[in-house]
């Protein structure tokens, strides 16, 4: 089937033009700096670290590519395609706003941006025959923005999946100040995946191409000229920040809301290739949902309790260190030590005196998230960790914590404005 060979030729053609994009390794290196940044903070916070640097890059490499193969999978039956010049002036666009914030890397806020300037630029006449402005206002007003809103549909609904399979994998444990001045424990769900696309893209002028052996939804006569693969680098992320939820549940819901935003822009971008006229509506939608996600975020944050904190039934865990003896004996995040070796622990200094009792062997009594209790032991080992690989929620004791700033890239990228900063009350006594 001649199809079939064209598409293969296409594909290699493809994957070079992917290989050649600066804005891959552009990708990747933030990814890298990212997780080096993560890591520096675990290490500070909690004397190791809880993930490895070159593992989670190559993982999310690896997961970029899966999910960047099944969004073009969907682009090729929605049938909406983005030429070249948008995808270079989506990157830019989406550098320079990320400046601003991190998730304005996000290309919700790119293409309503876009699709905004290509409004004002078509009804301002001067702008459109200027010779002076021709070499941005033409490729400008050539742009389809309701194929990039689907697009941006599609990149999220990726996005829906990743967070919903790998978010809790990706939690972060940290030491964070309340808006009442306490320490407590939580979790960032940060990140980042360079997603490698390929989308099918119609020729403009008949040449003989292969016709395609289904038809799009978009596009109609347009196909019939022949089809040719472009490929390029799309970067999608999330962050989150949970004192009141476990990792795997604030995923879950962070998950949910990406689908349903998904299914909003989808529909804004079928409006919007029926009716032209409502283009700046559908632009400054797709900007104002996806910071409407994160306000009702936030929102939900802040009508909740703290969970990770200590209570009277025992010691509460915010993390277990992977390979740990405490990952063996199957603890999890949100589960309090209620008993070692039969004595009641309330505090650190509780509990390391009940691990002496016997340095060779403990028995530990748990609380799951209902409260039921199940014992576990296990013998210690020289060398493992002084308690097993737990990491307790912060007490008062705690002389680290973790200021939350302005996600602005700046404060992103150095850990002097949202590392670690002393905690100067408790060291004074106050």
């Amino acid at each position: 089937m001649d199809w079939i060979q064209a598409f293969g030729w296409q594909s290699l053609h493809a994957l070079a033009q992917l290989f050649l994009q600066p804005f891959y390794y552009v990708g990747i290196l933030f990814i890298v700096l990212q997780y080096r940044r993560q890591i520096a903070l675990e290490r500070r916070l909690f004397a190791t670290k809880l993930h490895g640097l070159l593992s989670e890059t190559w993982r999310t490499v690896l997961w970029g590519w899966i999910g960047g193969l099944g969004a073009s999978v969907l682009m090729a039956g929605v049938g909406a395609t983005i030429s070249p010049d948008a995808v270079v002036l989506l990157w830019v666009l989406s550098l320079l706003l990320m400046l601003v914030r991190v998730r304005f890397l996000c290309w919700a806020y790119a293409v309503g941006a876009i699709g905004l300037l290509q409004s004002v630029a078509g009804a301002v006449p001067g702008l459109r025959t200027s010779a002076d402005w021709a070499w941005l206002i033409k490729p400008l007003l050539a742009l389809d923005i309701s194929a990039m809103l689907a697009l941006v549909a599609v990149l999220h609904v990726a996005e829906a999946v990743f967070v919903r399979l790998q978010g809790a994998r990706f939690g972060m444990p940290l030491f964070v100040e309340t808006k009442r001045g306490k320490i407590v424990g939580g979790y960032r769900l940060q990140g980042f995946w360079p997603m490698a696309l390929f989308l099918l893209v119609p020729l403009q002028q008949a040449g003989g191409g292969t016709a395609l052996p289904w038809t799009p939804l978009l596009g109609g006569e347009a196909w019939l000229n022949g089809w040719t693969i472009v490929g390029f680098p799309v970067m999608i992320g999330f962050s989150e920040m949970t004192m009141t939820r476990l990792p795997q549940m604030k995923a879950r819901a962070t998950s949910g809301l990406l689908f349903i935003y998904a299914a909003a822009v989808l529909g804004l971008a079928a409006l919007t290739a029926w009716l032209p006229f409502i283009t700046i509506p559908a632009c400054l939608l797709a900007i104002a949902l996806h910071e409407g996600m994160v306000w009702y975020s936030r929102w939900d944050e802040s009508k909740r309790t703290p969970i990770f904190v200590h209570d009277e039934k025992g010691l509460k865990i915010l993390a277990v260190l992977p390979g740990s003896p405490a990952e063996e004996l199957g603890l999890k995040s949100g589960e309090i030590i209620s008993k070692v070796n039969g004595v009641l622990v309330k505090n650190k200094q509780e509990l390391h005196q009940a691990f002496q009792i016997n340095p060779a062997f403990c028995r530990l009594e748990v609380l799951d998230e209902a409260l039921e209790k199940r014992l576990l032991k296990r013998g210690i080992f020289a060398g493992e960790h002084h308690q097993l690989g737990i990491v307790l929620v912060p007490d008062h004791e705690v002389m680290y914590y973790v200021e939350e700033k302005q996600d602005s890239i700046w404060a992103y990228m150095s850990r002097k404005l949202v590392g670690i900063l002393r905690n100067e009350k408790r060291s004074k006594g106050m």
